[in-house]
C-alpha cells in the first residue's frame, strides 16, 4: 500500500507541474492580453541614434508593468556609453498623453534620454548647445523627440498645454525637449 501511495503522490506531482506548464503564457501572449485592456497605456519608440524599435505595454490601470519599466530603461539608455539609468514613469505617463492628444499612431522618436553624468559633462565639453549643467536627463526625467507627421510646434504646444514639467523646442535640431521637472519653457 506505500509503494501505490507513493506511485499516486508522485502522479499527483507530476500532474501539478505538467498543468503548471500549460496553464503559463507566453510572454508575447501576456503583453497582448494586456494591450487589448481598455485601461492599458502602450508607447511606441524608434530610436533616432541606435536604429532600435519598442512597442510595449508600461501599465495597466493605475499600476507600472515592472518588466516594461526595465525594458524601458534598456531602451532609453545613454546611448553613448550604453549606461542604462532609470527613468521616471511619469515621464511615460507624460508620452502616453502627449501621443493621445496628438492623435498620433507613428513611433515616438527618441533622439535623447536618459544621459549619464560622464557624458553630460562631456556634451558640455565639446560645446553642444542646450546641455544642460544639471540636466534632467541625467536623472531619466527628461527625453528629446519628434513624431513622424506632427509639427514640432504641435508637440510643443501639446506638452505646455499639460503643465507638467518642461517644455524645449528645438527647431533648428528638429526635436522638442520634454521632462518632469518644475514647469517651465524655452
Amino acid at each position: 500500500m506505500t509503494h501505490s501511495r507513493r506511485d499516486f503522490l508522485g502522479s499527483l506531482a507530476r500532474l501539478a507541474v505538467a498543468g503548471a506548464a500549460v496553464t503559463l503564457t507566453p510572454p508575447i501572449l501576456v503583453s497582448a492580453a494586456m494591450a487589448a485592456q481598455p485601461n492599458a497605456r502602450r508607447l511606441c519608440f524608434e530610436h533616432t541614434h541606435t536604429g532600435k524599435s519598442l512597442d510595449i505595454v508600461y501599465a495597466v490601470g493605475d499600476r507600472y508593468v515592472p518588466e516594461a519599466l526595465s525594458k524601458l530603461n534598456a531602451f532609453l539608455c545613454d546611448h553613448y556609453s550604453g549606461r542604462v539609468g532609470r527613468m521616471d514613469p511619469k515621464l511615460f505617463d507624460l508620452l502616453h498623453r502627449l501621443r493621445l492628444t496628438l492623435g498620433s499612431k507613428q513611433p515616438i522618436q527618441v533622439v535623447s534620454a536618459y544621459r549619464s553624468p560622464a557624458t553630460n559633462k562631456e556634451l558640455r565639453r565639446k560645446g553642444h548647445g542646450g546641455v544642460a549643467k544639471k540636466s534632467l536627463h541625467m536623472e531619466g526625467k527628461a527625453i528629446d523627440l519628434h513624431i513622424d507627421g506632427v509639427s514640432l510646434a504641435d508637440v510643443r504646444d501639446a506638452a505646455q498645454r499639460f503643465r507638467k514639467g518642461g517644455v524645449g523646442y528645438y527647431p533648428g535640431d528638429g526635436f522638442v525637449h520634454v521632462d518632469t521637472g518644475p514647469v517651465r519653457s524655452w
